[in-house]
C-alpha cells in the first residue's frame, strides 16, 4: 500500500445506508419491462451488486491475511455486506505467522475454519522441548478444557498456504467479496471524523470503497494506524530466520526452544520436510558486529554450537546456501479505539513479542469478540456511530480475556530468556528448574502459553512461584559463607527483578 494519509472526501457521494438507496436498474434490462428488475433481483443480489458495482458495504476490511479472512467470514456469515480488500492475491511468502497454538485452532472451529488446516501439509504440535545449556524439559500441552477426551493440539505450517486457504474460504462465504486493489488511504467525511471508507489504487485506476464500518487490519507493518493509535510499535531485537531440511529435532511434534549463553532460538517443523529456525538477535549485540562477521558470524560461532546435534547439519547447510530472512519483534499495547467509522484489528493494533507464537490466537479471538459485539442483534444499523463507539469501548475490555495473558507472558518469558544480567540469569535458571518439578508448574504454564487458560491470576501466581524457586535454587546452590548473602541481598534484587519485569506489562493491560 502505497500511502499513508488520510483523505477527506469532498467529492464523495451522499452518505446513506443502501437501504435507503433507490434501487439502481441494470443496463441490460429491457426498457419495456421495468418491473423486471424488482422481480428477479432477489435482496442478496442487489447487496451484492451494490458491492460490485458501487463498491459499497456495511463492512470494508482492509488487508486479508489471517485477521481481515476472519473477520470477513464473521461478519459474512451474520448476514452483513462485506468488501475485503487485499494488494496482492498471490501466495505470500513470510516467516510470520507459521505456528498456531490450540487457543487459535479452537477459535478457527469456531470460526467455521478448521478445514483451512487441512491440505496445507500442517505438522501437528503437542507442546514444547525448553533445552537449557544442553540439558532438555519436556513442556507438553495440557489436556483440552473443552473436551475430557481431546487432546490439545496446535499446528505450524507454511503462512502462504494458510493464507491462501483463508481466502478462499472467504471468497465462497455468502455477503463476501474479496478485491484486489490497493488501499492508499482512509476517507473522512466533510462534515464530521466519521471514516466512509477508503481510497484505493486498481490497475493503476483511482478507486473508493464505501462502508459503514472501515476495518483495518494490514499487519505488524500497518501503513494505516499512525493516526488511530495513539502509540508506535518499540522494536526490541529481530528474528532471524532460516529454513532448515530434514532437520532431526529431538522431539518431533514439538516446539523447541533453546537457551544458552546467547540470545533465545526457536525451532518448530513447518512441513514433512522444512523446518523453520528463528534466531533472536538484539540490535548491537556485539557477536552480531561487522567485524565479527555481522549476523552470519553470530549464527555461526553462537548459534550453531548451542544447537541440538541433529539439526546441525541442516543449520549449516542452510547458512551457506545464505538465504537469511528477518523480522521485527516487536511491542505495541492495545489502546481504547474512538474513531467514528473505523476498527484497527490484528496486529496493526496490538502486538507482542513472537517468541510465544501467540499473535495469531490473539487475532482470532478477536476477529470472533468483533463480530459477536457488533451482531445485527446487538447493532442492527452499523452506521448508529454512538453504538458501535459503545461496543469498542466494550471490545477494548472483554478482548482482555484472551489476549492479556498472551501479551504478559510473551514479554516476560522474553526478557527471561533473553537474560543479559545476574539476576535475571538466576530468574532463567529458576524458571527451567521450576519446569523440571512437573505437575502444575509445567501445566498451567503452557496452558498459558497455548491461549488454553486465560486468567491472569494463574500467570502472576506460577511468575512468583518462578522467582521464589529461582531464590531457592540459589541458595541451595551457594556456599555456605555466601548463603547470608544471596539470602539478604541476591534474594531481594531477584525479586526485584521479577516485579520490573512483568510490572510495565500488568500496567498497560489495565490502562485505556
Amino acid at each position: 500500500m502505497s500511502s499513508t494519509s488520510t483523505t477527506t472526501m469532498t467529492t464523495a457521494r451522499p452518505r446513506t445506508t443502501l437501504a435507503h438507496r433507490a434501487p439502481p436498474t441494470p443496463p441490460e434490462t429491457p426498457v419495456e419491462k421495468p418491473e423486471s428488475v424488482f422481480h428477479v433481483q432477489t435482496s442478496s443480489e442487489y447487496v451484492e451488486f451494490r458491492r460490485t458495482a458501487h463498491h459499497e458495504a456495511d463492512v470494508v476490511i482492509v488487508g486479508a491475511g489471517v485477521v481481515g479472512c476472519a473477520a470477513a467470514v464473521a461478519f459474512g456469515k451474520q448476514g452483513r455486506s462485506v468488501i475485503l480488500l487485499e494488494k496482492s492475491l498471490k501466495e505470500p511468502d513470510r516467516i510470520v505467522g507459521e505456528l498456531l497454538q490450540p487457543g487459535g485452532v479452537d477459535a478457527l472451529e469456531k470460526l467455521g475454519l478448521r478445514d483451512c488446516l487441512e491440505g496445507i501439509d500442517a505438522i501437528p504440535c503437542y507442546g514444547y522441548q525448553v533445552s537449557y545449556h544442553g540439558e532438555p524439559v519436556h513442556i507438553p500441552y495440557p489436556d483440552s478444557l473443552t473436551s475430557s477426551s481431546k487432546r490439545s493440539e496446535g499446528r505450524a505450517f507454511h503462512h502462504g498456504r494458510f493464507i491462501t486457504k483463508l481466502r478462499s474460504a472467504a471468497r465462497l462465504t455468502p455477503n463476501v467479496t474479496l478485491v484486489e486493489t490497493t488501499v492508499t488511504s482512509t476517507i473522512t467525511s466533510t462534515h464530521s471524523p466519521q471514516i466512509l471508507g477508503v481510497r484505493s489504487l486498481t490497475h493503476n485506476k483511482p478507486d473508493y470503497y464505501f462502508g459503514s464500518l472501515t476495518l483495518i487490519a494490514d499487519g505488524y507493518a500497518s501503513k494505516f494506524r499512525k493516526p488511530y493509535i495513539p502509540r508506535t510499535p518499540e522494536v526490541r531485537s529481530k528474528f532471524w530466520a532460516l529454513e532448515l531440511i530434514d532437520a532431526d529435532l529431538p522431539r518431533p511434534h514439538h516446539g523447541h526452544v533453546v537457551l544458552s549463553s546467547g540470545p533465545p532460538i526457536l525451532i518448530y517443523q513447518i512441513g514433512t520436510r522444512e523446518t523453520r529456525i528463528l534466531v533472536d538477535i538484539p540490535e548491537n549485540i556485539a557477536s552480531a558486529r561487522v567485524e565479527n562477521g555481522g549476523v552470519k558470524g553470530h549464527l555461526r560461532n553462537v548459534t550453531l554450537p548451542s544447537l541440538p546435534e541433529g539439526v546441525r547439519p541442516s543449520f549449516e547447510k542452510a547458512l551457506e546456501q545464505g538465504k537469511l530472512r528477518s523480522m521485527p519483534n516487536s511491542f505495541l499495547p492495545p489502546a481504547t479505539q474512538r474513531t467514528a467509522g473505523l476498527v484497527v484489528l490484528g496486529d496493526a493494533m496490538n502486538m507482542r513479542h513472537p517468541l510465544t507464537g501467540g499473535g495469531m490466537t490473539v487475532g482470532l479471538h478477536d476477529a470472533l469478540l468483533l463480530a459477536e459485539l457488533l451482531s445485527p442483534a446487538s447493532v442492527p444499523d452499523l452506521e448508529d456511530t454512538d453504538r458501535v463507539l459503545g461496543k469498542m469501548g466494550r471490545f477494548h475490555w472483554k478482548r482482555k480475556e484472551s489476549s492479556s495473558v498472551i501479551n504478559i507472558l510473551a514479554m516476560a518469558l522474553y526478557s527471561l530468556f533473553a537474560a543479559d544480567d545476574g539476576a535475571l540469569t538466576t530468574l532463567q535458571n529458576g524458571c527451567f528448574r521450576y519446569f523440571q518439578r512437573g505437575g502444575r508448574c509445567v501445566s498451567e504454564p503452557c496452558g498459558l502459553l497455548a491461549g488454553i487458560i486465560r486468567n491472569p491470576a494463574v500467570l502472576v501466581y506460577h511468575f512468583f512461584a518462578v522467582a521464589f524457586w529461582a531464590v531457592w535454587c540459589r541458595i541451595r546452590e551457594a556456599s555456605v559463607w555466601w548463603v547470608p548473602y544471596v539470602l539478604f541481598v541476591e534474594s531481594w534484587l531477584v525479586l526485584w527483578k521479577a516485579c520490573v519485569v512483568i510490572g510495565p506489562y500488568l500496567v498497560w493491560e489495565v490502562r485505556r
